[in-house]
């Protein structure tokens, strides 16, 4: 509630509090510009004036000026601490100004202070979501409800705390909710679109793009994630289409850049989806790790003799053993490389030649001159599919070999190593949703129990590696993973098998380079890395693609797998 005080007569006999009124009448019908003026006219006189203050404040946050609107709010809650809308709209200035954890004391002390603004609470729900506190978030988001049960924003703004929580199928009915409140309301059909998304609805989440885009036809956001579902269904020109059209609307929307690097590089279009791929660095996900060193960037262009790069790993660990390939060509330019990456790979990292050092993440980085991400170096040397490098020779302990050769002397016939499932413990939405449609479980590969002359043995760590302690019937399984402790003994055993059948996951890339006979089980929608429409790899000679023919359909998959693999052992494959 305003609180106008009483003031002295102002010029023109004109008092404060009649100036304020008039004012405050001008700001109400949206005429910022003639009010304004009049609540400077009231400082003029009295320039403690708390009320004119704080709504000038206002006003300018409206117009864009945040930093003035700061400045003003706060001068004006130094004249009445106690005022909870004071606080309550210093942290909107704040939050428009992008000073998150100014925003979210505000609202913490306007709230301390009895605010029953439901803006409140759901303002400070966005933030705390933005902070990646889903769980506070929520019980923000949901107290904004209460105090307003036909909210349609609180009803939207619960939707994505959900999400973040991955508790789709409770988000989905708070976006119908939402949609139930307010019909016309494009955000929560945008909102919803995402959920059916990564619930695999891919036709329902179209219609709910579809329905923003009736609602607000330059949603750019429903049209950047309408793109990611076409390129999910294999319509990689209307995903182009979505995007750009996205971009024309808004040329620096993050996610339809990167949503159409993404989309190029699987057509094969790799000069343009290279350098398109470097807005990742503008996404959420991979902001935190961007401009992490003060030295230049090597981007292709200058020359490397004599100089140190450091080259870091940016992501999985799958991306590391794809993208390690570089190495040598960098070295090659007469570069003295470093080689940064995470401590399970660095062992075997290690026995690449050209790496004259190898570094596990986390420890201290030596001096170096240039710099260049992993996954960049695609773009440095203009990869083409003609001119993808070959895998980086890495080398498994040639004793650890042996080893397990002897060890598993006894194992009958062809020797099979099984993977079923990636890392579940992605924080962000689209991460989970990927590794549920790329894993399977165990028992999806019961049918090839019925292949005659075959040893299977887990190379599953993990979770999801407890199913084999109860395998499908009829599956001999050897389980000797709680030996694995790092990725060099992994290839140590890879090593020793005939074949390895997995998932998209870090094993079949480590398969891949090691020369290994991997095949790929890959979900409709597969990764970018994989292709279109294709059986093979370019970035391994050795592996073989299994591509589902329709969304979730495992069991024709596995079905092809029992076709090849009786083929495979029927070769007369020898274990070596």
């Amino acid at each position: 509630m305003m609180n106008v005080a009483p003031g002295n007569e102002a010029s023109g006999n004109v008092a404060p509090a009649a100036l304020l009124a008039r004012a405050v009448a001008l700001h109400q019908q949206g005429a910022l510009d003639a009010a304004e003026p009049l609540y400077r006219r009231v400082l003029d006189d009295a320039p403690r004036h708390a009320d004119a203050l704080h709504l000038l404040g206002v006003l300018a946050a409206q117009q864009g000026r945040h930093a003035e609107a700061i400045a003003l709010i706060a001068a004006a809650i130094a004249e009445v601490p106690g005022e909870a809308s004071f606080h309550a709209n210093l942290g909107r200035a704040c939050k428009a100004a992008g000073q998150q954890g100014n925003a979210l004391a505000a609202f913490d002390q306007a709230i301390a202070l009895g605010s029953s603004d439901p803006g409140v609470f759901s303002d400070r729900g966005s933030i705390l979501l933005e902070l990646g506190r889903a769980p506070a978030a929520l019980e923000s988001f949901e107290r904004a409800s209460a105090l307003h049960r036909e909210d349609a924003g609180a009803c939207n703004n619960r939707g994505n705390a959900l999400r973040a929580l991955d508790r789709n199928a409770e988000a989905l009915d708070s976006f119908d909710r939402a949609i139930a409140l307010r019909p016309d309301y494009a955000d929560a059909f945008c909102n919803r679109g995402n959920i059916l998304q990564e619930l695999d609805r891919f036709a329902e989440a179209l219609a709910s793009y579809d329905q923003a885009l009736v609602l607000q036809p330059d949603h750019v956001d429903a049209l950047a994630n309408r793109g990611a579902v076409l390129r999910a269904l294999g319509r990689y020109s209307g995903a182009l289409d979505d995007y750009d059209r996205a971009l024309r609307l808004r040329p620096d929307h993050i996610a339809a850049r990167f949503g159409r690097s993404l989309c190029l590089l699987q057509m094969g279009d790799l000069a343009r989806g290279w350098a398109a791929y470097e807005w990742r660095w503008r996404t959420a996900r991979f902001a935190a790790r961007a401009g992490r060193f003060a030295q230049a960037p090597w981007l292709g262009t200058g020359a490397l003799a004599g100089k140190t790069i450091l080259l870091h790993a940016e992501q999985g660990f799958g991306d590391t053993l794809q993208f390690c390939r570089y190495v040598a060509p960098v070295a090659a330019r007469g570069a003295r490389v470093v080689l940064e990456v995470a401590r399970p790979l660095a062992r075997l990292m290690a026995t690449l030649d050209d790496a004259a050092e190898v570094i596990a993440e986390g420890d201290k980085l030596p001096a170096f001159d240039l710099h260049c991400p992993l996954m960049s170096l695609p773009l440095a040397f203009g990869t083409t599919l003609e001119t993808i490098p070959p895998p980086a020779r890495l080398v498994p302990v040639p004793d650890r070999v042996a080893g397990w050769r002897l060890r598993l002397a006894g194992a009958p016939g062809v020797r099979v190593g099984l993977v079923w499932a990636g890392s579940a413990n992605k924080t962000y939405p689209e991460g989970r949703a990927i590794d549920r449609r790329r894993s399977i479980i165990l028992d999806h590969y019961a049918p090839l129990a019925a292949v005659a002359g075959v040893s299977f043995m887990s190379v599953q760590k993990g979770e999801t590696a407890r199913q084999t302690a109860a395998p499908p019937a009829g599956m001999a399984l050897l389980d000797v993973t709680a030996e694995l402790d790092d990725f060099a003994d992994t290839a140590a055993l890879i090593a020793a098998l005939d074949l390895v059948i997995s998932v998209d996951t870090a094993v079949a890339h480590l398969a891949g380079s090691l020369g290994k006979p991997v095949w790929i089980l890959t979900p409709f929608d597969a990764d970018w890395r994989w292709l279109a429409g294709r059986s093979d790899s370019p970035w391994y000679p050795t592996a073989r693609l299994f591509r589902q023919p329709a969304i979730g359909d495992w069991a024709s998959v596995i079905a092809d797998v029992v076709a090849a693999l009786r083929g495979f052992v029927g070769a007369g494959v020898a274990s070596v």
